[in-house]
C-alpha cells in the first residue's frame, strides 16, 4: 500500500558553483500518519567542474518531510527542500530558468538501512552571475520492511547544470531530519531497486533510459528479401571527451541506420539526447560534428560521417542540438559486419574537442558483400576527419596565431557544444580584444 502527506512548504535556498536549481514540490497524500518537516543544518564541501570555480565550503540547510507513523509494506513518500544551498552563483555566467536539477541521497537506518535515491525537477528562476543558488525539491520512496523506528538522514548532493556537475558532501557527522516509526509483524519483503541503492546521476542529470528503445537489426544484404532499411539499436555511449576547457565524460545515447544502395549503405547517425539550451550566443556555420564508425565482425576499418554546421545562429537559451551525422559505407568483406559508434570530433569557434568512446557497443548488423575499394583492413573509409591532429590527443587548434583557439573563445562570454547529454561549456576567465 502506498503511503502519501502533503509536505509543509519550505523555501527553496541556493547551491553549487556555476549552476543552480530550482523549486517545484512533491504531493504527499493524506492517510500515513501526521506528516513531518524537520529542518537540519550541515556543514558542504562542493567542487564544481574543472575550470569553473573553486571548491566551496558552506552550509545546507534542508527540511525533510516524511510520515511520522507508517506500516510494513508501505511505500512512503519523502520530500527534500533546500532551505539553504552551500553556495552562490559564481560571477561567470548567468544561468537561465529550467536549466538547473538536483539529486542526491538520503541515508535511512535503524530497523532498516536503505540509500534513498532522491531527485528534483529541472526548474528554477533564472540566476543572475552572484544570485542565489536557487534548488527544486526533491523527491524518493522508501519501501518499509521491517518494524520499528526508521531514521532519515540528508547525505550527498549533486547540482546539474548545462551536463556539468557540481558534486556537495556532508563535512562531519549530519545530524538525522526525520523518524518513522513503523508497525507490523515484519516481513521480510525488501526495498525497490530504487530505494536500496544511492543515487547516480548521468552529465545531463536525469536517470539514463531507452538504451534499447529498438532491437539490433539482423538484416540480409538484400539478395533475398530485397530489404533496403536498415535500423540500427539505441545504445548508451560512454566517451571521454578532450576539449578546450579540460577532460570531461559523458554518456550519449546514439543510433545507426543504414540504407542499401546497390553495394553499399548509406549510414545516418543519430543522437537521441533531447535539446539542450545554449548558455550563450552562437554564431552561425561555427558548430561541426563529425564521427569515425567502427567496422567490426567481418569486415575491419572505419567509416567517417559527419554533420552540417549550425545553419543559423543560436541565441542564448535556445536550444542546440547534435545534427544527424551521414556518410557511405563500402563493404570491405562478405559475411556479417557490425558497426558502432566510435570516435567524435565537434568543431567550434576554432577550436576541435574529440571525445572517445571507453566500451564498444554495437549499434547495427548487416550482412554484407565485398566491394572493389571497400573498407575491410583500412584504417578509415570515405576519409578522415580533417583538422583532427594528430599527435595532440585528439585536441587541436586551428587557424594562425591571431585567430587560433584562444581568441575564438574570447569572442564570446560561452560557448555551448552537445554531445547528446554533455554540453561542454567554453567559459574563458577574461575576454580577448
Amino acid at each position: 500500500m502506498r503511503r502519501r502527506v502533503t509536505p509543509v512548504p519550505a523555501r527553496a535556498g541556493a547551491a553549487a558553483a556555476a549552476l543552480v536549481l530550482a523549486a517545484a514540490g512533491a504531493l504527499l497524500g493524506a492517510a500515513a500518519g501526521t506528516a513531518q518537516a524537520a529542518e537540519v543544518s550541515y556543514a558542504t564541501h562542493c567542487v564544481p567542474p574543472a575550470g569553473v570555480a573553486d571548491p566551496i565550503d558552506g552550509t545546507t540547510k534542508v527540511a525533510i518531510t516524511a510520515p511520522a507513523t507508517a506500516k510494513v509494506g508501505d511505500t512512503v513518500d519523502i520530500t527534500w527542500k533546500f532551505v539553504q544551498a552551500a553556495s552562490k552563483n559564481p560571477d561567470i555566467i548567468d544561468l537561465p530558468a529550467n536549466t538547473v536539477q538536483p539529486s542526491g541521497t538520503l541515508k535511512a537506518a535503524g530497523a532498516q538501512t536503505a540509500g534513498i535515491a532522491m531527485q528534483g525537477p529541472r526548474e528554477n528562476p533564472a540566476i543572475p552571475k552572484g544570485g542565489d543558488m536557487v534548488l527544486s525539491d526533491m523527491t524518493g520512496t522508501l519501501k518499509l520492511t521491517s518494524p520499528g523506528e526508521v531514521t532519515l538522514t540528508p547525505d550527498a548532493y549533486t547540482v546539474n547544470a548545462f551536463s556539468t556537475d557540481t558534486v556537495c558532501t556532508p563535512k562531519g557527522t549530519v545530524p538525522k531530519a526525520a523518524t518513522i516509526e513503523v508497525t507490523g509483524s515484519g516481513s521480510s519483503a525488501s526495498a525497490s531497486p530504487s530505494d536500496s541503492t544511492s543515487a547516480s546521476p548521468s552529465p545531463s542529470g536525469s536517470t539514463s533510459a531507452s538504451a534499447s528503445a529498438s532491437a539490433s537489426a539482423s538484416p540480409s544484404d538484400g539478395t533475398g528479401s530485397g530489404q533496403t532499411d536498415f535500423t540500427g539499436k539505441e545504445v548508451e555511449v560512454p566517451y571521454a571527451c578532450k576539449t578546450p576547457i579540460g577532460d570531461k565524460n559523458a554518456t550519449s545515447p546514439v543510433q545507426i541506420n543504414a540504407k542499401k544502395d546497390g553495394g553499399s549503405f548509406d549510414l545516418t547517425v543519430q543522437f537521441k539526447k533531447s535539446v539542450m539550451d545554449s548558455p550563450a550566443d552562437i554564431p552561425a556555420d561555427s558548430v561541426k560534428p563529425s564521427m569515425e564508425v567502427v567496422l567490426g565482425g567481418s569486415d575491419k576499418g572505419t567509416v567517417h560521417v559527419e554533420g552540417p554546421t549550425n545553419s543559423s545562429a543560436i541565441k542564448s537559451g535556445d536550444p542546440i542540438e547534435i545534427p544527424d551525422l551521414t556518410g557511405t559505407y563500402k563493404p570491405g568483406a562478405s559475411g556479417t559486419s557490425t558497426l558502432s559508434p566510435g570516435v567524435l570530433t565537434v568543431k567550434a569557434l576554432g577550436t576541435t574537442t574529440t571525445c572517445t568512446p571507453t566500451k564498444s557497443e554495437v549499434s547495427l548488423t548487416l550482412d554484407t558483400t565485398e566491394q572493389a575499394s571497400g573498407a575491410s583492413g583500412s584504417s578509415t573509409s570515405g576519409g578522415s576527419p580533417s583538422g583532427s591532429g594528430s599527435g595532440s590527443g585528439g585536441l587541436a587548434q586551428t587557424g594562425d596565431n591571431s585567430n587560433g583557439a584562444l581568441k575564438a573563445l574570447g569572442l564570446v562570454a560561452g560557448t555551448a557544444i552537445l554531445l547528446g547529454g554533455a554540453v561542454f561549456t567554453f567559459m574563458p576567465r577574461r575576454r580577448t580584444r
